[in-house]
């Protein structure tokens, strides 16, 4: 299966490494917006739930976990059909780029790339996770 729509934002990724290397990294949230493909068959089908198995077991590898996760039932504007929405926090922008090289990442990535059809992941602050409790 192609992953042509889930394309890396070079820019954005050099932010992210320049905060990550500035002396004032802090934690991040990173706001997952997936459309999975049919054979996933999400929310119960095997490969959803090996990929979410996947991704459960290396967040903490380096030190981030799912703070929130909801399905995504409809949109009221835009076209930009999702079936999910994860809400990662990550304790750093450097632990975000760790991710890749994680122990488990490779499994996690694999299964990613046969699950998920779309994908846009949005840079947000951490701390609104504070103000929302």
């Amino acid at each position: 299966m192609s992953n042509a729509a889930v394309a890396r934002n070079d820019d954005e990724l050099e932010k992210i490494r320049s905060i990550a290397s500035s002396g004032n990294d802090g934690p991040v949230l990173m706001l997952n917006l997936n459309r999975y493909v049919a054979d996933a068959m999400y929310p119960h089908g095997e490969l959803y739930r090996s990929y979410r198995r996947a991704l459960d077991a290396v967040l903490p590898v380096v030190g981030a976990k799912i703070a929130w996760q909801s399905p995504a039932h409809g949109q009221i504007v835009g076209d930009q059909p999702i079936d999910e929405i994860l809400a990662v926090w990550y304790p750093s922008h450097q632990a975000f780029l760790d991710l890749p090289n994680a122990p488990g990442a490779e499994n996690n990535y694999r299964l990613r790339a046969q699950c998920v059809e779309y994908a846009v992941i949005h840079r947000c602050d951490a701390d609104q996770l504070k103000t929302m409790a």
